[in-house]
């Protein structure tokens, strides 16, 4: 109906310049051309009339348009002042612009609401222009897994974390990488993944960081589990009859039968040879044995723990080696009010463990120097290490240190630390260490509350 309407005056606008056309070319082919002077202003009356209708819509349109081209949804035409055949037009202007403003409203919402998930979820997430290297987008979780609180552009990574940048930068669209940083003063291993999109033409690396060191580390201790299950069984088994046919064979050459009918010199050396046998099977029966006490710890007897109170157990237990070696044991603890929630027992095994291998680690120190010390963080997290200004060891090292069977000392079974890396996550915590060479070691326990 509305469209009608403005169709009929243009219709009406059309017919009365048809006839005033008509009328002036009848007068002229009559040779009345005194009544031209009547029909020629009537004709222009009807052009300009024609003309200043269609430059009225006119007009309208190219004030919609660039209401259009720089996103002014806000404005509105009013009907009510508008002349007769411009009111449907305008009327179907503010339609358009009450819809343009009702999808602009639900896409900042639901971009509102993307920002609020992306905000909340733990995964780090980073997104850049592929071809400048301007930074789209970062969330929260990347700034405190990185502690970057700040990125322009991709490049500006490379000054503090070249590395990072390198891996980054190599990663494919598809394609996952696991890299190992340090942040806090603890090894962090993250998952990278990268992905590409394409938005206004312009194309986008996206990459997510998530923090797999807890998953890791306790997929890493069961697979350990279950692997020394086996083998300590299976070397038992196969161990303990030949420690026990050793026995029965010393007894027999001991017998009347066997030292009547062979020489001194050959009972001797049959004798040294049992003794052998017996010895290193009796000595890898212990040595596997230790092995089980990997798995024997399930469960825990969990306390609230002061950490003075820990400490000050530590130190009169170990002052008697500490003064023999003339080692200088340092407590630092801000907060005398500090504690963990743990098992105390447990936990001395492994506190204990580590200075003891912090003593062997500066035993050839001028000034020998170890210090215990404590901390609260932002994340509800307890941090206590235990740092010695040994020898350090080399980096390459530091991965391997926590595995069983694997030791850096001559004489050492790879027991210790396995042992006290699956007591901290029996805690649901963990254990790092940081280590130079020719400086020191920290070894770095991680409670949660």
């Amino acid at each position: 109906m509305i469209f009608n309407r403005y169709e009929w005056r243009l219709l009406l606008r059309v017919f009365l310049l048809f006839l005033a056309l008509t009328a002036a070319a009848y007068v002229t082919v009559k040779g009345q051309p005194l009544y031209l002077v009547i029909f020629i202003p009537l004709v222009i009356y009807a052009v300009i009339e024609m003309i200043r209708f269609q430059k009225k819509a006119q007009d309208e349109v190219n004030q919609f348009v660039e209401s259009i081209h720089y996103r002014d949804f806000s404005r509105h035409f009013d009907v009510r002042k508008a002349p007769n055949e411009l009111k449907p037009l305008r009327k179907g202007f503010n339609d358009i612009n009450t819809t343009f403003k009702l999808i602009s409203r639900e896409r900042e919402t639901q971009y509102h609401y993307l920002q609020k998930i992306l905000e909340l979820v733990d995964t780090g997430i980073l997104s850049y222009e592929e071809d400048t290297g301007n930074i789209s987008w970062i969330n929260e979780a990347f700034k405190k897994l990185l502690s970057i609180p700040y990125l322009k552009t991709i490049q500006s990574l490379e000054k503090r974390e070249p590395a990072l940048y390198d891996e980054l930068v190599k990663l494919k669209p598809g394609e996952s990488n696991i890299i190992s940083i340090t942040r806090n003063q603890q090894m962090v291993k993250i998952l990278i993944t990268s992905s590409m999109m394409r938005s206004d033409d312009k194309l986008y690396k996206l990459l997510a960081f998530q923090n797999v060191s807890e998953a890791l580390d306790e997929t890493e201790s069961k697979a350990w589990s279950k692997l020394l299950n086996v083998m300590t069984h299976e070397i038992m088994n196969s161990v303990a009859p030949i420690s026990s046919l050793a026995d029965t064979l010393k007894n027999r050459l001991q017998s009347p039968e066997i030292t009547d009918t062979m020489e001194a010199s050959e009972l001797e050396d049959l004798e040294l040879g049992i003794d052998t046998i017996k010895r290193r099977s009796d000595g890898l029966l212990k040595f596997t044995e230790s092995y089980r006490s990997l798995n024997k710890i399930t469960k825990l007897e969990r306390d609230r723990i002061l950490v003075r109170n820990l400490f000050e157990n530590l130190n009169s237990l170990m002052k008697p080696t500490l003064s023999k070696k003339n080692i200088e044991l340092e407590i630092i603890l801000r907060d005398p009010a500090l504690a963990i929630e743990a098992d105390i027992n447990l936990i001395e095994q492994v506190m204990i463990n580590l200075l003891v291998n912090a003593i062997e680690a500066v035993k050839d120190r001028d000034e020998p120097r170890i210090t215990l010390s404590a901390e609260a963080q932002n994340n509800n997290k307890t941090l206590v290490k235990i740092t010695d200004n040994g020898m350090g060891m080399p980096h390459e090292l530091l991965d391997k240190i926590f595995i069983p069977f694997f030791s850096t000392k001559k004489t050492g079974s790879g027991i210790g630390l396995s042992l006290c890396k699956q007591i901290m996550l029996l805690h649901k915590g963990n254990i790092q260490v940081l280590s130079t060479e020719g400086k020191g070691s920290s070894f770095i326990l991680q409670f949660v509350p």
